[in-house]
């Protein structure tokens, strides 16, 4: 009786398995311009991090009433676009000395998309 009921158990056993198969791998081609796009993002949202950094952007950003944590949670939450956008505006900018009006309309613009940001969520 053991012999009439291991047949079909087998059968059922392996017909079940063999239905419960994990999803079969999907290789595709990654072209440059993706590869290069994200390092680019990486690379512009570091840059956005590393000016937010600066004791005088802090000091302006709290004369402006947003904490620089709050700043980097929303700049964090920009898309890869408006991070590219900011960083560019950064690049543009003189580097070193006294703030100007270049440099104050780079944090007035980085203020005034955390305001939105916090504004829209």
């Amino acid at each position: 009786m053991k012999i009439r009921i291991a047949g079909p158990l087998a059968a059922a056993l392996i017909g079940a398995s063999l239905c419960f198969q994990p999803p079969l791998a999907h290789a595709g081609i990654v072209s440059t311009q993706d590869v290069a796009s994200k390092s680019q993002a990486r690379a512009d949202r570091e840059k956005l991090e590393a000016f937010l950094d600066r004791a005088s952007v802090k000091q302006r950003l709290e004369a402006l009433g947003v904490a620089s944590m709050m700043a980097k949670e929303r700049v964090a939450a920009l898309s890869d676009a408006e991070v590219h956008a900011l960083a560019e505006r950064i690049d543009s900018a003189p580097a070193g000395g006294n703030l100007s009006s270049s440099d104050l309309t780079v944090i007035l613009l980085i203020a005034i998309v955390v305001l939105l940001v916090i504004i829209a969520s």
